[in-house]
């Protein structure tokens, strides 16, 4: 029980009897609790006990009952006496002070599974493939209703002509969306799905290249390694400058320092200033955009992203290791070690071994060497003696050749790795048929609603990252296409000022065909696409890019195209089942 006075606090706790405390000036006094063994200052004022000294108050008292306060709660999560939770304490941190001291040996240590784990670079693959497939392609939707247009006949022209000018643009031959020249729209995003899946983060730049002949339009894309974003000295006791990234009050990222060179590459750029930044602002003062940052955030106020693949590394290295052993126990397996026994007395086999003289090694050489010889003179005469190709080897008489295989690896078994890969596959967000090819132990069944899952998560890493991505490389092209009056649709009719409210928005809004979800029973999906349409359920729009991967305007074109070439030549197809419906 606690009670205030007048003339101070006493204290007085029901123990028995055992305890008891009474103080009427508490200012800069020690505390004491005596069969409790707890001392603590008390800073607090003469008739206010501060909340920290009456916590470590009740803490002792709770050890010297024997319980903890927290304890007599309904969680039992939170106790702190159970012997399997006692040592579990972890700190209350934010989102960056966890995060950002680990940062770089992290995003070191999945780089170096990418490259060196075949597994981890396998679960990588599966996302690019799954997500991006063989080609990104933009399906226009222009929104007419916030546009405040209703003229189906432009919309239509408008759809197909971004449409085919900015496909030709990305996915030219000549890279020219790419500052580095390497990549065409569909290559930087899957580098942007690699490089997402290994640090939780992705980084571009928007770059205006010099006017040059053989250069169509001028914007170009310049991915940057996040390992180059860091923080400039001058600014390590910025608040708002964290891990690279200048914030405002609000949290939101307004730049980025860059360096110009990789920490990685600083012994290829000897005499150069090594150290040196270059600040990239987030927008133009005109809005367009300058610097392209997209990562996942975990929790609010979090800077910089993470990978999922963080949350193994641990078990991940152990895996590797096992891996690795495994492999050598079956290489050792695969030969052999032999002792010799021999009848000689075991004094005389020490003798002969050199012990007791002046230099055991001659004499042991000595030993050895004769040995040898006697043995191969005696097996001279019968070195050509075979089974089935396999030569049989004659000792010397009384010596016995015991073959010692290495022992095997106990406790563990292909079960055992099966776990393994079952826990790299969770957190890679795939199957684990999927990721070990291995479809030997699953029916059809079990292999589709393992693809659905698989899907959920990879349409949620495309809308995050490829998506984004790629909507802000249209919208840099779109940007100066209009301002160098390169799309008709713009030009020839009234068209809302794209810069006010969301018309910009409007224009650009799309979606993206990526990779298609692939076909295990083509006869059962394809009935099942079409019952889909027939019933109102799907759009033809939704199943080709599904099925396919493929523009549903383009597939109609080219339907349209063979059914008059058929007409011409007087074909038909049968277009009924093989039930005549």
């Amino acid at each position: 029980m606690l009670t205030r006075m007048a003339s101070g606090l006493n204290i007085i706790i029901s123990a028995h009897g055992v305890l008891q405390y009474t103080s009427t000036n508490l200012k800069n006094r020690w505390m004491k609790i005596t069969q409790v063994g707890l001392t603590a200052p008390c800073n607090f004022g003469c008739d206010v006990m501060k909340k920290s000294v009456v916590s470590q108050l009740f803490a002792g008292i709770a050890r010297l009952l024997g319980r903890d306060m927290k304890a007599s709660g309904p969680i039992e999560g939170g106790s702190t006496i159970d012997r399997t939770m006692q040592t579990w304490n972890p700190p209350m941190t934010s989102a960056d002070s966890s995060m950002l001291g680990q940062k770089n040996i992290v995003d070191s240590r999945t780089q170096d599974l990418q490259r060196n784990d075949g597994y981890i670079q396998s679960g990588s693959a599966l996302h690019k493939d799954n997500i991006v497939g063989h080609m990104f392609l933009f399906n226009s939707k222009p929104a007419m209703q916030v546009l405040g247009m209703n003229d189906e006949v432009w919309q239509k022209e408008f759809q197909e002509e971004i449409e085919s000018k900015f496909t030709i643009a990305a996915e030219s031959v000549n890279n020219y969306l790419d500052v580095s020249g390497n990549n065409t729209l569909t290559e930087m995003v899957r580098l942007a799905i690699g490089v997402y899946s290994g640090c939780g983060e992705f980084l571009a730049t928007a770059e205006w290249m010099p006017k040059n002949q053989m250069r169509p339009f001028q914007t170009a894309i310049q991915a940057v390694d996040t390992g180059r974003v860091k923080t400039p000295w001058k600014y390590m006791n910025d608040k708002n400058v964290r891990s690279g990234f200048r914030l405002n009050k609000s949290g939101m990222i307004k730049g980025a320092y860059i360096l110009n060179h990789h920490p990685g590459d600083n012994s290829l750029y000897k005499g150069d200033n090594i150290d040196s930044w270059k600040y990239v602002k987030l927008k133009k003062k005109w809005g367009r955009q300058q610097l392209i940052y997209i990562r996942e955030q975990m929790r609010p106020h979090q800077t910089r992203g993470v990978s999922e693949i963080v949350a193994g590394l641990k078990e991940l290295n152990i895996t590797r290791k096992f891996r690795d052993i495994t492999l050598q126990n079956a290489v050792v397996n695969a030969q052999y070690a032999a002792a010799i026994e021999s009848e000689m007395p075991t004094e005389a086999v020490f003798a002969a071994m050199g012990a007791g003289g002046n230099d055991p090694s001659d004499s042991f050489q000595k030993y050895g060497q004769g040995f040898l010889n006697a043995t191969a003179a005696y097996t001279k005469q019968t070195s050509q003696m075979h089974i089935d190709g396999i030569k049989l080897p004659h000792l010397f008489p009384g010596t016995k050749l015991n073959m010692m295989p290495a022992g095997k690896i106990g406790g563990v078994g292909q079960d055992f790795e099966r776990s393994l890969l079952r826990y790299i596959a969770a957190i890679l967000g795939v199957s684990y048929e999927q990721l070990t090819k291995d479809y030997s132990q699953i029916n059809y069944a079990g292999n589709r609603a393992a693809t659905n899952e698989t899907l959920k998560f990879m349409m949620s890493r495309k809308r995050i990252v490829a998506d984004k991505l790629a909507f802000h490389i249209l919208r840099l092209w779109f940007e100066e296409a209009v301002a160098s009056n390169s799309l008709y649709t713009m030009q020839y009719r009234a068209i809302p000022n794209m810069y006010e409210g969301q018309n910009f928005d409007a224009l650009t809004n799309g979606t993206w065909i990526g990779a298609s979800r692939g076909q295990v029973d083509e006869l059962k999906e394809t009935q099942a696409a079409v019952l889909r349409i027939k019933n109102n359920l799907s759009t033809r729009e939704e199943e080709i890019a599904r099925q396919g991967g493929k523009d549903w305007r383009k597939v109609f074109a080219q339907l349209g195209r063979e059914r008059k070439i058929l007409e011409q030549n007087e074909l038909w197809v049968d277009e009924k089942n093989g039930n005549g419906k």
